[in-house]
């Protein structure tokens, strides 16, 4: 009977060896692949949207991953992501010194076209680093020599796409689709563009050849040496369903372990576990700037995305950090210049304690190369990225409404121990006493206190902890029995 029990075993697994690819077929490989595990605590790094725009230069970025491998690594931060337009010519008269002044979202096409201006595009359809902004692309290298470089600093190389086809391969040239007879005309959907941008037309995910356009881009990608994706005008109603799949099987296709990140939002909550299926992380919010209203509705956010936190080492997003000096490469038409973060002292404080303590991705957005004491202070804090990193059950447990008062309060358990993080916020307009209720928890009535941004322990209070928060400030402790 056991033989014949060994045989009907070894007879079922032929079997299902042997069955062509399904959709949960894909889903259990992709488990096997383990593309989970390169996030198992949320990403950190830089990104270069909130402080360069699309404008950015290798002669900018080099240095950029010199301060981060010499400055942060040693606290986290390793994912270096270049932000949308890459593949941007710069304009005709300019010399690849001066700083590059180009509208990325107001660009229109000329003689007809439905996009502009032209882009680097290779025979398959697949946008190209620019050689004037990025030199060490030249002779097809692509993204190869920059990746190479940032690796070598022990940090990691990331990239912004757009989802889609480009529409000037569709449009201009019906670029061909590698390994298929197929031409970028045959899987484009032209109705499905991008409202703040003209690039792109949406792939049909039921179209012959629309995988493999997907696979062919994400093996350039794997080739490149590129670790981290972040794929734009993916939820931004309707929710791309289709493509997001398409990108997840491309990247477990290509032979390199890759990141997925997902934007922008607000991310659908009716479609939590899609997302935890096939993206390492994904926007809850539409873009976050330097502005008070912004951080506000975050706490919302992130109140009723928190049960998602961590699920199959997944993360919701609240985007950047708009911390240090933003708009470094100022807009031709001088409507964005330079300019320090808007949020006041009290403000930062707030964003970096409710994006750790509700573990967002930190992906900082700010300029490295013009780094202020408090910027600094706020990216490399060991206790407070901590919170971030190696904490679980993230919870609001506490909201207060009297007038124009709101008081919120936050809490996360630390594995392996019986401490728990506090997050106290005092999102009024006034300088308040926030009281924390030991009973709100059930905790012993006696616990120690340590203010994780001032590293300091405030001793063993009784029954309640209270604290003087100044207007639109936030704090993180520690707390531990006091017995």
């Amino acid at each position: 009977m056991k033989l014949q029990s060994i045989f009907a075993t070894l007879a079922v697994i032929f079997l299902f060896a042997c069955q062509p690819a399904t959709k949960e077929a894909n889903n259990a490989q992709a488990n096997q692949t383990g593309w989970e595990s390169l996030t198992t605590t949320p990403p950190m790094g830089w990104n270069s949207w909130d402080s360069y725009r699309g404008t950015i230069t290798e002669q900018q970025f080099r240095p950029i991953v010199d301060y981060f491998a010499v400055n942060l690594k040693q606290f986290g931060w390793e994912y270096m992501v270049l932000d949308m337009a890459w593949y941007y010519p710069g304009p005709k008269d300019w010399d690849c010194v001066k700083p590059l002044y180009f509208d990325i979202e107001l660009t229109k096409g000329e003689n007809g076209k439905v996009w502009g201006p032209d882009m680097i595009i290779d025979e398959y359809g697949r946008f190209q680093p620019d050689e004037r902004r990025f030199p060490s692309s030249a002779g097809g290298k692509g993204f190869k020599p920059l990746a190479d470089y940032v690796h070598s600093k022990g940090l990691k190389f990331g990239i912004h796409i757009m989802r889609g086809i480009p529409r000037q391969a569709v449009d201009d040239l019906n670029s061909k689709i590698r390994g298929t007879n197929l031409h970028a005309a045959d899987i484009a959907v032209k109705w499905d563009t991008v409202k703040w941008s003209n690039l792109m037309y949406g792939v049909d995910l039921n179209k012959p050849g629309a995988q493999e356009y997907y696979n062919a881009l994400f093996k350039m990608y794997a080739d490149w040496g590129v670790d981290y994706v972040k794929a734009d005008d993916m939820m931004v109603p309707p929710y791309h369903k289709g493509e997001i799949e398409m990108m997840r099987n491309a990247i477990d296709q290509c032979g390199r372990p890759m990141v997925l990140s997902l934007s922008c939002g607000e991310a659908p909550i009716s479609q939590a576990s899609h997302l935890a299926e096939n993206a390492n992380l994904w926007r809850i919010s539409i873009d976050v700037w330097d502005d008070w209203d912004d951080i506000v509705r975050m706490f919302e956010l992130m109140k009723w995305w928190s049960p998602y936190i961590g699920q199959n080492n997944t993360w919701p997003d609240a985007d950047m950090l708009p911390l240090g000096m933003l708009d470094v490469a100022e807009r031709a038409d001088r409507k964005r210049p330079p300019r320090a973060t808007k949020l006041t002292r009290e403000e930062q404080f707030t964003m970096m304690s409710l994006w750790s303590i509700t573990r967002s991705p930190l992906m900082w957005g700010g300029d490295p190369l013009q780094v202020d004491t408090l910027t600094l202070k706020l990216l490399s804090n060991p206790e407070i990225i901590a919170v971030n990193q190696n904490s679980s059950n993230n919870r609001q447990i506490y909201h207060s409404f009297n007038g124009n008062e709101s008081d919120r309060i936050w809490m996360a358990d630390i594995p392996g121990s019986n401490d728990k993080y506090l997050g106290l916020f005092n999102l009024s307009d006034e300088d308040k006493e926030i009281v924390f209720d030991f009973r709100f928890e059930y905790l012993p009535s006696k616990l120690k206190v340590r203010d994780l941004w001032q590293h300091k322990d405030l001793g063993t209070f009784t029954d309640k902890f209270s604290v003087e928060i100044a207007s639109h400030g936030g704090r993180l402790y520690r707390i531990s029995n006091g017995e």
